[in-house]
Formats: structure tokens, sequence, C-alpha cells
């Protein structure tokens, strides 16, 4: 039997990258599920890739907007994707120490990543809570328990979500809501791409490089391993796992290894 199976998961910025490879890691277990993103031309063209019929929902979401998270709600009742499973993936991430981060760049990452996963658990917990119970996961990160140079913003807004899962892991259990979070270290995304463009553009080999080297093991994680590791963390196999952080970080956080 699927680990998934008769499950009904919501994954929120799943057009692209890690969102997208759990997505599919979902389906291969047997779940329906609905992808939302804020770039819905993008969410389009990845759902209709899918190719998984009634089984996969495209739901156009922006979690900074309550109006937007509400009508997400909506259409998903009015389509039957009553979820068991909410996964928060969509993030933003802006590249620099404090120093060089400005109020705005603050403001935007916690607007993402903070207030974003607050709204859309908020929107949707109740429902879960109603049909007896669930799980939450959220994306944390590698720097909600480690400290990574020039990320103040990025990681002080996954300490928040690692911390905001804790609470919700506690405040919950007896309503059958059991609520953990991912910490990655590097991972290769598009995402990632980006903003060594942005940031990095007239030295992009040598700092992908670095980026890999962060790891001890000598590369980035793959988002098929983060997959893997959401597929158990949804699943009835992790009944007994709450309120936890689970970090894959490639060997970094075990002693002595390369950093940046």
């Amino acid at each position: 039997m699927s680990r998934l199976q008769g499950k009904t998961i919501l994954v929120t910025g799943a057009a692209r990258g890690i969102g997208l490879a759990m997505a599919k890691a979902f389906l291969r277990e047997g779940a329906r599920v609905a992808l939302s993103d804020v770039n819905v031309e993008m969410l389009r063209a990845s759902v209709q890739a899918l190719e998984a019929g009634e089984r996969v929902l495209g739901i156009g979401l922006d979690v900074t907007d309550r109006a937007s998270i509400d009508g997400a709600v909506a259409a998903m009742a009015k389509a039957g994707f009553d979820i068991d499973v909410l996964v928060n993936n969509a993030a933003a991430i802006v590249v620099g120490n404090l120093l060089q981060t400005s109020a705005a760049d603050l403001r935007r990452v916690l607007e993402v990543n903070v207030e974003g996963t607050f709204g859309v658990t908020q929107a949707f917990l109740p429902g879960m809570i109603s049909r007896g119970g669930g799980v939450i996961l959220n994306m944390a990160s590698l720097a909600s328990v480690w400290a990574m140079r020039d990320r103040f913003a990025y990681s002080a807004s996954k300490a928040a979500i690692a911390m905001m899962t804790r609470s919700v892991a506690v405040d919950f259990v007896k309503q059958g809501i059991r609520a953990n979070c991912i910490c990655p270290a590097r991972v290769q995304t598009e995402f990632v791409e980006e903003y060594v463009r942005k940031y990095y553009g007239d030295q992009r080999e040598s700092y992908m490089n670095r980026l890999s080297e962060y790891q001890p093991v000598g590369r980035m994680i793959t988002t098929d391993e983060v997959a893997s590791m959401a597929v158990y963390l949804c699943s009835d196999e992790s009944a007994m796992v709450t309120g936890s952080s689970f970090v894959i970080d490639g060997g970094v956080t075990a002693g002595d290894g390369p950093h940046i």
C-alpha cells in the first residue's frame, strides 16, 4: 500500500523547486495534492506536467494576502480537497548581514516566511481539527539552528518558523495535530541559482562550488532528498513524531567542516 494513500495534501510555493519535488513524491505515494503558488502561470504549467488527473489541483495563492488565503480555502472546499496535511513551503530570501539589510528587506522576508506561514496555518488548521486532526509540515532551514553568514533576515524568519512549529505541536496535540519542520542546508534549486546570479553574478561558478563544498559530503542537497524526508513526516509512519526540527545538512553540524 502506498504510504500516503487516502491523504489530501496542500503544498504552498509548489510551482517549482522543493515544493514541486514534494508534490511529485506525495503523488507517487498515493496522495491527492493541491499545489499553490503566487506565480499562477508557472503553477499551471507544473500542474499540467504532472498528468495526475483528478488527484491534483492547482490553486493561485499569495501567502501574504489574507483574501487570497481565504479564497484558496473556499476553492479547495468547492473542489472537495479537504486537507489532512499542510506543507508550508513558500519562502523569500535576501542576502546580507544586519548592516546590509534594509528595513524593507526584513519586512518582506518576515511577511512571506513568518506571516505567510501564520496566515495559511491559521486558515486551514480549524478544518483539519474538525476532521479529526492531521499534519503540519513547515520548511525551516539549517539557518534556524545554525548561524549562517550573510543570512540575517532569512535566519531570523526561519528560526521563528521553527518555534512556531513547536508551539502548534504543543497547543494542538490533543486535537490530533502533529507539527514538524525540515531544516535543510544548501539545496540545489532554481531559487538558489537565481539568487546566486543576482548577488554573485560575476563569480557564479566559483560561488556555486562554494555552496556545494559547504556540506562536508561535497555537494548540495537535492530536492528529491528533502521530499523523501517530507513523505516520512507526512505519513502515519511518523505518528509519534511532533514538535521536532529535522536537519538534513550533509554533515555540516556534525563537527569541523568547511564553512562560508
